[in-house]
């Protein structure tokens, strides 16, 4: 399958959460989020691309309100029945896909968006996007591959980038027109190499930060 058909993820999304080393990489990367940037009870949140809402929920405890979007109405349909279950009433959700043109109304104090930069083709609208939605002030935290062989993705459907450089894609979100931009790893993967005799082969996981500027 061509790495420009779309992957579907409502066929995955029951059983998303049955991965631990999936779940481990989630939280870990909410961790990140939560230990860099504190975020508190005053804080509107958008966590673009949250699929089942494994950051969702992590950060939800903390703040104002959560807004969990999604272009799989199948992930969202999961993230809706755990933040019922869990009375998590500060969590919304929307079926949107701001690649193709959708467009969300609120305004945010933080961005997210976790794994699911590598399914966009081209990432630089996406974060003129993000800027737009956010209040002066406020900061954007982005999460993915460091630059890899290829291997990470069994199935490459949907996968545009192999990961990314950091330097490259905090120089884009500085063009972007964001400051106080830095870097830091936000987690680990460890997965078996298909290597005869490499064992298990380890990724990581960048977490991409920057703040929108005050305006005057």
């Amino acid at each position: 399958m061509s790495s420009t058909e779309k992957r579907d993820f409502d066929a995955e999304a029951a059983r998303w959460d049955e991965n631990p080393g999936r779940v481990k990489v989630a939280h870990d990367l909410a961790d990140a989020i939560i230990r860099e940037l504190a975020p508190g009870p005053e804080m509107d949140v958008l966590d673009y691309g949250c699929g089942t809402g494994l950051v969702t929920l992590r950060l939800q405890p903390l703040v104002h309100s959560v807004l969990g979007s999604d272009s799989s109405l199948g992930m969202l349909q999961v993230l809706q029945e755990k933040a019922a279950a869990a009375g998590a009433g500060n969590v919304r959700t929307r079926f949107i896909d701001l690649t193709q043109g959708g467009k969300i109304l609120d305004r945010f104090d933080l961005v997210v968006n976790t794994m699911a930069l590598h399914h966009v083709e081209d990432p630089a609208p996406l974060l003129r996007e993000f800027r737009r939605l956010l209040w002066p002030g406020g900061r954007v935290a982005l999460a993915d591959l460091d630059t890899e062989d290829g291997s990470f993705h069994s199935d490459k459907t949907g996968v545009f980038h192999h990961g990314f450089d950091r330097g490259r894609m905090e120089e884009l979100l500085r063009r972007t027109g964001f400051e106080e931009v830095r870097t830091v790893t936000g987690a680990s993967i460890a997965k078996p190499s298909k290597e005869q005799g490499q064992g298990v082969k380890t990724f990581t996981v960048f977490l991409l930060i920057g703040k929108r500027p005050a305006e005057p």
